[in-house]
């Protein structure tokens, strides 16, 4: 009788934890593509450490174009309706507006260099969507008929990777409002598309969110990843890597490059969530690099180090010192 009660308490169990899998959606954020800000002049220049990058400027796209704002509303209004959360780009980008001026008046202690980010990095550290929609639109007019031809990339916001497209030309129509011409264009592709974005975060629910992760060296630190720790006398890269399989969602990882001086690490699978307190937070690369490096500053390493991030995905620990 035991057994039977424990046997129904496992499914009970089992039965709940896919339910919430089930129920949980990505969080997601509408934006116009590179190539539509490119071709409608909404870039700005931003200087990357010395290297001149063409970045998208929204703030200027969402101040002179009028018709972004109806087609970003339009499309969330789609994906609201089918239960996906939503990160509304406008409201983004008026939060990184303040935080920006406050940024812009800091600078470091020692060399007074200023706060360097690029907008894009901005927006998406602030986001901190799941997946990003990426839009391209097109209007044609033939006589007094009008169309839209779109193309829609759905983006994971971590690693940059693809994992949904729709694209295609709506039927002609008299109706001259826009919101109404890429509906009837993108309507029967819309739920195709976001059953896909579903399927990808019910994977990532599964086997983990993927990033990537790099371990550094400064150049004066005395030791390097061949160091001998512990009474194995095992090397430091050895080490780190078995921490990476024992903390990774079952595992998951590639070892990309590894020398005496850095080991990089990439489709690290880590978890979308983790407990505190009680409850439940959403794991994000840098909290997870910072797990590694607290085994690293624990003895018999104690290794001083320093983590950075870049955008959403990708984390670097550098070794021996701040």
């Amino acid at each position: 009788m035991k057994l039977v009660t424990k046997f129904i308490m496992i499914l009970a169990i089992g039965f709940t934890f896919n339910l919430n899998a089930q129920a949980k959606k990505p969080t997601i954020m509408v934006v116009p593509s590179d190539n539509w800000c490119v071709e409608n002049g909404y870039t700005v220049e931003f200087d990357n450490q010395g290297i001149l990058e063409v970045v998208p400027d929204y703030i200027a796209a969402f101040q002179q174009n009028s018709d972004l704002l109806l087609v970003i509303s339009k499309l969330n209004g789609l994906m609201a309706d089918r239960g996906f959360p939503l990160k509304n780009l406008e409201s983004e980008i008026k939060s990184i507006n303040s935080t920006s001026a406050i940024d812009a008046m800091r600078s470091s202690k020692s060399s007074g260099a200023e706060v360097a980010e690029s907008p894009v990095d901005a927006l998406l550290n602030q986001a901190k969507a799941d997946i990003i929609m990426q839009l391209t639109w097109t209007i044609n007019t033939t006589g007094p008929k009008k169309s839209i031809t779109f193309n829609l990339q759905g983006l994971d916001a971590y690693s940059n990777k693809q994992i949904a497209t729709a694209a295609g030309t709506g039927a002609p129509s008299f109706s001259a409002e826009l919101p109404v011409l890429l509906e009837e264009a993108v309507l029967s592709q819309i739920d195709p598309f976001a059953n896909t974005l579903q399927n990808h975060f019910d994977d990532m629910f599964e086997n983990g969110r993927e990033v990537s992760i790099r371990v550094l060296r400064w150049g004066d630190w005395e030791n390097d990843l061949e160091t001998e720790y512990g009474s194995d006398y095992e090397e430091l890269g050895f080490i780190i890597e078995d921490w990476m399989a024992d903390n990774s969602v079952k595992g998951r990882f590639s070892t990309k490059d590894a020398t005496e001086n850095m080991l990089v690490f990439d489709q690290v699978r880590i978890p979308l969530y983790y407990e505190r307190n009680g409850s439940q937070r959403a794991m994000d690369t840098r909290r997870f690099a910072s797990d590694l490096s607290k085994y690293l500053r624990k003895e018999p390493f104690n290794i001083v180090n320093k983590i950075t991030t870049r955008g959403l995905g990708e984390a670097t620990i550098f070794l021996g010192s701040k």
